[in-house]
């Protein structure tokens, strides 16, 4: 353990957002609000893929073409005045599936509840990455059991060509949202668990492109838990059950296709366990999780006390 930069301590729980912790598109206040039918911007961001085809585009990335759609929407006066503060108001207008918030301070409770486990330090983190919006999960009603967010963001006020020489005196914000500053998609989330795992999320000195030996990450693969709800965290769930964490999905439980298609992610073995989005004391998913996290802090101890064992120096004998 000494010489290590990380401890290797955390148990961490990587959730997905959109109909994983709430039943609805996060976007849904905020198109409530400007009068926007949301059908009708789903059905036309689905279309675009089509439409840049036709223009001659020869790649496109369907997951975050939706960005760029709010944006053509602020610029029509459709969306007039929607800044990164405005997504947080609405962030605070989510709804989420029974039990939550409380579950997330549950399973911290849990881990803190145990002696023999704060005697090693060990501690739980819940971590958001989604392909949603940052600032409204920043708003949410969530928000303050989270340890880390990934979603995407959107610059306000867009320096100038040639801004350079008064960098410092320029505005950082501006009258509405103009450019998406970050982009998640469904294969770069994946990049959101190696800056868990490698520990660039706490640390900004560290690449997290850097090779770094497992022994020295500060969240190995094997003490995470993702837990989300389709097939498009494919890629998240393969990485992580290749590493030796867990995977877990849910459906809304008044939804037949949603049951159907968590049913199909355990049955082709891309999950571990599935369970209806309810995490309510008591309930099977709300089960499924304490016991993975039980069990991963049984580990962390018991290795940990094999190597504290294992670096102990022996008096010398008299005999």
């Amino acid at each position: 353990m000494s010489g290590d930069p990380f401890p290797q301590t955390v148990v961490a729980v990587v959730w997905d957002f959109d109909k994983t912790l709430s039943p609805r598109y996060m976007q849904e206040p905020m198109f409530a609000a400007y009068g926007i039918d949301a059908d009708t911007f789903w059905a036309e961001t689905r279309g675009l893929a089509e439409h840049c085809r036709r223009s001659g585009l020869a790649h496109v990335s369907r997951d975050t073409l939706y960005l760029n759609h709010l944006l053509t929407y602020v610029q029509a006066g459709r969306l007039p005045g929607l800044t990164n503060a405005r997504l947080r108001e609405f962030g605070a207008q989510i709804t989420f599936f029974p039990g939550l918030p409380e579950a997330l301070q549950r399973l911290k409770s849990l881990v803190a509840s145990r002696p023999d486990w704060r005697q090693h330090g060990i501690t739980l983190e819940h971590h958001v990455v989604s392909n949603g919006l940052y600032e409204m999960i920043r708003g949410c009603g969530l928000a303050a059991q989270l340890d880390g967010i990934w979603g995407c963001e959107f610059i306000e006020a867009p320096p100038p060509p040639g801004y350079l020489p008064q960098a410092a005196s320029l505005p950082t914000a501006g009258p509405a949202i103009a450019q998406v500053a970050y982009a998640i998609d469904n294969t770069t989330k994946t990049r959101a668990i190696f800056e868990i795992n490698k520990g660039s999320n706490t640390d900004p000195s560290i690449d997290v492109n850097a090779a770094m030996d497992e022994s020295k990450r500060r969240v190995p693969m094997r003490q995470m838990i993702y837990v989300a709800d389709g097939p498009s965290d494919i890629p998240v769930f393969s990485l992580i059950q290749r590493n030796g964490g867990r995977c877990f999905a849910v459906y809304d439980a008044d939804d037949r296709g949603a049951f159907k298609q968590a049913n199909e992610l355990n049955r082709q073995q891309r999950v571990d366990a599935f369970g209806p989005a309810d995490y309510r004391p008591g309930t099977q998913t709300s089960l499924w999780l304490e016991s993975e996290v039980t069990r991963i802090a049984d580990e962390i101890a018991q290795r940990r006390s094999r190597l504290v064992a294992a670096s102990a120096v022996k008096p010398p004998s008299s005999y």
